[in-house]
């Protein structure tokens, strides 16, 4: 694990400041993130309230609820794109995102998306490499306009990847792709874990996404995490095996979605 950030943001304007390392490298923390007492508001309304959750280094945890519960809230802080809260978050330091829209700057190749932002000039061997990952080398050349959707969320995905992570934060990626690229994006992202072996928070509206990927599935619900279960089926998961169609109706249920 990289050195972990400290967080006490009851003062919303306190900055966020690393822990420095004294004789050698840092000691491996216990987990990539520890969320205690976490309060966010919008107005006088708490759309995240007093929560607390632990995602243990190289877990893959998924999180389900309904719109507007707080799960793409609770994202943003732990991405520290958010700090107006009250509570303790502590995250691992090096840590990337990958949104929805794969937010790709148009006026720079694939390959240049892919690396921007990191120190140093563009670095194009490791972009290259990150895409291989993603399948996309024959497209690092081309400028974001010319991609699928699908090519579009997989140089998202290497643009994270490339940061070396020890947590990936995924907020709905696949929601806006067609059913089958949806289906090779999920196996994708399996797969990319297996390699890397990250802590995953990957946010969704799909209880079966959910289930094929997770190590822990978590309901939030009115502000907090109303429900969890452990994913103890064999990798890859078949939708038609008993367990999973009793998990999946466990789920629904704590969804408040009866199936029929």
């Amino acid at each position: 694990m990289a050195t972990v950030f400290h967080r006490d943001l009851s003062v919303p304007t306190e900055r966020t400041t690393a822990r420095p390392v004294i004789d050698g490298p840092a000691p491996a923390a216990p987990y990539a993130v520890k969320v205690r007492g976490l309060t966010k508001r919008f107005g006088d309304r708490a759309v995240i309230h007093d929560l607390d959750l632990d995602i243990a280094p190289g877990e893959f945890v998924v999180l389900l609820g309904a719109s507007g519960c707080g799960k793409s809230t609770l994202l943003r802080v732990l991405a520290d794109l958010d700090r107006e809260i009250t509570g303790t978050v502590e995250v691992a330091t090096r840590r990337a995102v990958a949104f929805q829209s794969p937010r790709l700057m148009p006026w720079k190749k694939v390959w240049r998306n892919v690396v921007l932002g990191l120190p140093g000039r563009p670095d194009r061997a490791r972009a290259e490499a990150a895409l291989a990952e993603v399948n996309m080398t024959h497209r690092s050349d081309v400028w974001p306009k010319v991609l699928s959707g699908g090519e579009a969320q997989r140089a998202s995905l290497a643009r994270a990847l490339v940061r070396e992570p020890d947590l990936l934060l995924l907020d709905e990626p696949f929601s806006a792709l067609d059913a089958l690229t949806r289906l090779t994006a999920q196996a994708l992202v399996a797969d990319l874990w297996t390699l890397h072996r990250c802590a995953v928070l990957l946010v969704t509206h799909d209880v079966e996404e959910a289930i094929k990927l997770a190590d822990r599935v978590l309901v939030m619900r009115d502000g907090v995490i109303a429900h969890q279960a452990r994913v103890g089926l064999a990798r890859p998961r078949e939708v038609a095996d008993p367990a999973f169609v009793s998990l999946r109706a466990e789920l629904l249920a704590h969804l408040g979605v009866q199936e029929h």
